[in-house]
């Protein structure tokens, strides 16, 4: 089966990776815009070949889309052209514009999918082995997508060990503002806080696993992430309330020495750990 892999980053060369675990099943393609990223991606063995244009990724039995959420919108405009059994995967991180974006009469082929698994790094060299392994893999909307791809899409989870969950578009993207998006926000606007201070490098010269931590996604491509707040904004905007309306309790709690509600405010945070464990 050929699978032409459409961006060789992170998420596309792990991808590369986790297939070649079996190589008589799988013939990887690469394609990506960056010169660069094909010379790595073939150095580093995250693809079998590189496409010479994107008609010879068009041809390929697989098209997985691991590029950013508006690229993927562009680039679906220019696959409806293809093979009525192709099956076409994107692994954008929101989902309703992507599936809203989709050419009609190529919708079927379709498996619009997000894999909950990542780093702040990008770039071919950003590849990590076993990066699917055990996490999720969120498939949106499968009743619109054709049998046969759905069957494909799963059979290529599986090989990658995800474990594959499925949920409405619009769903996805409420929830993922929470656990994702905001997030994200949250540590740019860490970083930031600190960056504007009289004397940042003497504040960073203590930071510790904590500091470290919570602003470590702040190293996230800017223009990627850029894209998703773009396209997920009605619910990042929500998300971001939220966050607000805690830190304003945090801070008039602070202010009003209300310790033992502030005690009590923290306590209830705890309770999170109860269902992530």
């Amino acid at each position: 089966m050929n699978i032409g892999i459409i961006g060789l980053g992170l998420m596309g060369g792990s991808l590369g990776l986790a297939l070649k675990k079996t190589p008589k099943k799988y013939n990887i393609i690469g394609y990506d815009h960056n010169k660069k990223h094909q010379k790595e991606a073939l150095e580093l063995n995250l693809v079998d070949t590189i496409a010479d244009d994107f008609e010879q990724i068009k041809l390929c039995d697989v098209i997985v889309l691991t590029i950013p959420v508006d690229a993927i919108i562009k680039t679906t405009q220019n696959l409806q052209d293809i093979h009525k059994d192709s099956t076409i995967i994107d692994f954008g991180s929101s989902k309703e514009k992507i599936d809203s974006s989709i050419p009609q009469q190529i919708r079927q082929n379709f498996v619009t999918a997000h894999p909950m698994t990542g780093t702040e790094k990008f770039g071919p060299t950003a590849a990590i082995e076993g990066l699917y392994d055990n996490q999720i893999m969120v498939v949106c909307n499968q009743e619109k997508s054709g049998e046969l791809q759905k069957r494909v899409a799963l059979d290529i989870f599986a090989d990658i060990n995800a474990k594959v969950t499925f949920m409405e578009a619009k769903e996805h993207d409420r929830d993922v503002a929470f656990i994702s998006h905001m997030p994200h926000a949250v540590s740019y606007a860490i970083a930031n806080s600190v960056m504007k201070q009289e004397k940042p490098e003497s504040i960073i010269a203590l930071a510790g696993g904590g500091f470290r931590s919570m602003s470590r996604i702040a190293k996230s491509s800017p223009k990627m992430w850029e894209d998703i707040f773009r396209q997920n904004r009605s619910n990042l905007l929500d998300s971001l309330q939220a966050f607000k309306d805690e830190i304003s309790i945090c801070q008039k709690l602070i202010e009003q020495e209300e310790w033992e509600n502030l005690n009590q405010w923290m306590s209830d945070a705890n309770r999170l750990h109860d269902i992530l464990e």
